[in-house]
């Protein structure tokens, strides 16, 4: 594609996005940034949170793994369910009766001050490597399709993005938020649909009988996986797929902030069933693309990149019509900023609530000037933690970002597992060192799974043994 087409469509989009920063940033009082004066429509909450879940990640990596472990991944989303029906049902109702702003204050109500502190770093490092890590997928394919051709380099490219994202964000919060999140899930999926319907008129496909016949005779579309020792085995993919769920979502500053802004529980609960159903039905719209992704590139003769992350940047920009590279271009513009945006504005929001307490310590005139800073200091976080995945990073990024997650999320996992089903107190005090120590013993009983449990591999459902073993050591910290 031509850089400078990419270049003014790109322009284009941004455009649209600081209109609709000024829009909603207006007469916008102090908490406006952290709660959008709970006054967000359900409706478009719903609507944005898609694209906030997918992401770049779903949007380039999940097409491209389906080369590599077929439908597999839809084990996962069918676990979502479960995971988004126990939210709507029990997390929810106990975020808004106790109208929480932070919802890891609940953690210093329930247990103490240093569980408290315990829960929020957790958030801020899962979500400041989570996010960073789908950013950077995005940076690259824009690297790949416009930076590199005007010679701008990585480090560079990458600081223009994550300072877009502050500058309009800045002032609106979470309120812009919401509503960026719909225009860019609205692109994410047109792009999608674009460019199957163009793969299939390329593949002289007539009817959508004909699409549906096309992808579900190839036998990448093979869902279930029964091999109880393999990671994507069914019932371990689909256990993962709702606790993952439970965690990333329900434990969630980013995205629970979101669900926050409704009006009441009732439009939130409504929010979290309709976003539920359209998720399922999205995620195997993008595993179809995966499979005529690789139709097409098998019919046309076109090599396949080293890389399964780079199977649909390639092909969209270097094969695709001019009009479904456009498209593309704009669908990935959105992906790289629909969780970015959210969590900048979630992340600021917990180190403002969770650790400098700012209501609290800090005179009304100074709360906006310290927020600000804040502000600034994650957008720098980001980029750096960008540059270093730019270094070191060389798997599917769904794969690392799930993997991360069973990791950093296990101990919220089992702190809020702990508090809800249990009327127990802890000894406050040990609790950080319990959060450390139980990622570290899975890793190492995950890392040497196949040698110590007959050839098991572990999957995804190291988050389930990871937050097991903070339930544990809270049960044995307990007091008598």
């Amino acid at each position: 594609m031509n850089s400078q087409v990419v270049l003014l469509v790109i322009s284009c989009y941004f455009l649209l996005l600081f209109l609709i920063s000024w829009f909603t940033s207006r007469k916008v009082s102090e908490d406006t940034f952290f709660t959008g004066d709970r006054q967000s429509p359900w409706f478009l909450v719903a609507f944005g949170m898609i694209g906030a879940s997918l992401s770049g990640v779903t949007f380039i990596s999940v097409p491209g793994e389906v080369g590599n472990s077929n439908f597999f991944y839809f084990e996962v989303v069918l676990g979502y369910t479960l995971g988004y029906f126990t939210i709507a049902k029990v997390l929810l109702p106990l975020y808004y009766r106790l109208n929480l702003v932070s919802i890891y204050s609940y953690l210093e109500d329930r247990f103490g001050f240093w569980s408290y502190k315990t829960g929020a770093f957790f958030f801020i490092l899962s979500r400041t490597v989570g996010s960073s890590l789908r950013v950077f997928l995005v940076a690259s394919v824009l690297q790949l399709i416009l930076f590199d051709s005007l010679g701008i380099p990585f480090w560079v490219s990458v600081l223009i993005t994550v300072a877009l994202i502050w500058l309009y964000t800045f002032r609106g919060g979470i309120k812009t938020v919401v509503w960026t999140d719909t225009l860019q899930t609205f692109f994410m999926l047109a792009a999608v649909v674009v460019s199957i319907v163009l793969i299939g008129r390329e593949l002289e496909l007539s009817s959508l009988g004909e699409y549906f016949k096309v992808v579900s005779d190839d036998p990448r579309s093979t869902i279930f996986n029964w091999d109880w020792k393999d990671g994507t085995n069914f019932f371990k993919q689909f256990i993962s797929g709702a606790f993952i769920t439970i965690v990333m979502t329900g434990l969630d500053q980013d995205m629970m902030q979101k669900n926050l802004t409704c009006r009441n529980i009732g439009d939130a609960q409504k929010n979290m069933f309709w976003f539920t159903t359209s998720l399922v039905i999205v995620n195997l719209l993008f595993l179809g693309l995966g499979v005529m992704l690789y139709l097409f590139a098998e019919t046309k003769g076109i090599p396949l990149p080293e890389r399964t992350d780079e199977l649909f940047p390639l092909l969209a920009t270097q094969y695709f019509t001019p009009f479904a590279g456009i498209v593309f271009v704009l669908g990935i513009t959105a992906a790289a900023y629909s969780s970015a945006d959210s969590t900048l504005t979630a992340l600021t929001t917990s180190f403002c609530v969770d650790f400098l307490e700012l209501e609290k310590k800090y005179p009304k005139e100074k709360r906006v000037w310290i927020r600000q800073r804040v502000h600034i200091a994650f957008t720098f976080v980001m980029y750096f933690v960008i540059l270093a995945f730019y270094w070191v990073n060389d798997q599917s990024v769904i794969n690392s970002v799930f993997v991360i997650a069973g990791y950093t999320y296990g101990p919220l996992l089992g702190l809020y597992s702990f508090g809800l089903f249990t009327k127990m107190k802890v000894q406050d005090k040990w609790v950080p060192y319990l959060a450390v120590l139980a990622p570290t013993v899975t890793y190492i009983l995950a890392s040497n799974s196949e040698e110590l449990f007959w050839g098991y591999k572990f999957g995804f459902e190291a988050l389930i043994l990871n937050g097991l073993l903070m339930f544990i050591g809270l049960w044995l910290l307990r007091k008598k």
